[in-house]
């Protein structure tokens, strides 16, 4: 089991975190947004953590997970402060732009952590000597991983049961001076069980579910209830050579090891690497990020 963070960001950084809350740069703007993880006391001061943030967003619902869209509450933020800017992502060759924006349920439009996940995307597509590999992206939000894939020579495409999401997805291909990804307005287990019906195959398969959700026409998505069917079907889509896997899950309480056993059940997973994600702070209290399992063969 390995605890990974990531490493490459030069326009991100966790701040500090404690009471409920953390405090993060994203480019030229650093923002308190809520952490329901972060039980423990802060390093800093009150004062501190005021004077840094240039915006914040108060929770009416202490409850929610981060990928609930039915939080309520909202920022507060000075005026000169624009609703959207860019930040940059380097790693190696891949240079990505990432549109951010304050959203009214908390979001801002990217997940840091997953930093590690495009490294092993960019490394796994690069690496291979195969003309135009197909990737999935599935719960895809706005598309960071699809970039990724795209800018590393893959035909991507990206299912995702939000239209503000895919909206932004797309802005997010275009602002990295990309085309051609293909857009999947739908449910991902509707999708994943259309594709299994058609035939269709994959050199490589993301997916980062919502502990709970909802598809485009009404779908109920429980990842406690559902995660097993859907690897299942997923293990029929993909290639038996040059392939890879991704599983992230940010649903508190559900162990590394619960991703393992899942995949071990419907794949050959001997080399699999699975733990944690964490965000390490300038403070000395790392911040989990939730559970990750990846392979590559």
């Amino acid at each position: 089991m390995k605890l990974l963070h990531p490493s490459s960001w030069k326009d991100y950084e966790l701040i500090d975190s404690g009471d409920f809350e953390k405090l993060e740069r994203f480019g030229k703007y650093t923002l308190i947004r809520p952490e329901p993880q972060a039980i423990w006391s802060r390093s800093l001061g009150e004062q501190e953590w005021k004077k840094l943030a240039d915006a914040k967003f108060v929770r009416e619902q202490k409850d929610n997970y981060r990928f609930s869209e039915d939080v309520k509450g909202g920022w507060s933020r000075p005026q000169g402060m624009p609703e959207s800017w860019n930040v940059l992502y380097k790693y190696n060759d891949l240079n990505l732009t990432l549109r951010l924006a304050l959203t009214n349920f908390g979001h801002v439009g990217i997940f840091p952590e997953q930093g590690n996940n495009w490294n092993f995307i960019y490394d796994t597509i690069t690496g291979w000597n195969i003309a135009k590999p197909r990737v999935l992206n599935l719960f895809a939000y706005t598309g960071a991983a699809s970039v990724v894939a795209r800018t590393a020579g893959a035909e991507v495409i990206h299912c995702d049961a939000s239209r503000p999401g895919i909206n932004w997805a797309n802005q997010n291909m275009q602002l990295n001076n990309l085309n051609d990804i293909r857009w999947v307005y739908e449910d991902a287990f509707k999708f994943v069980r259309r594709e299994v019906k058609r035939g269709n195959t994959y050199n490589g398969i993301i997916m980062d579910p919502p502990p709970y959700g909802r598809g485009p026409e009404g779908e109920k998505w429980t990842l406690q209830e559902q995660l097993n069917e859907l690897i299942e079907m997923s293990s029929k889509l993909l290639e038996k050579k040059n392939f890879f896997f991704i599983l992230s899950m940010y649903a508190v309480g559900l162990s590394p090891i619960v991703g393992l056993n899942v995949a071990k059940t419907h794949f050959d997973t001997t080399d699999a690497e699975y733990g944690e994600f964490f965000l390490k702070s300038k403070q000395g209290k790392d911040l989990p990020m939730g559970t990750f399992l990846r392979f590559r063969k």
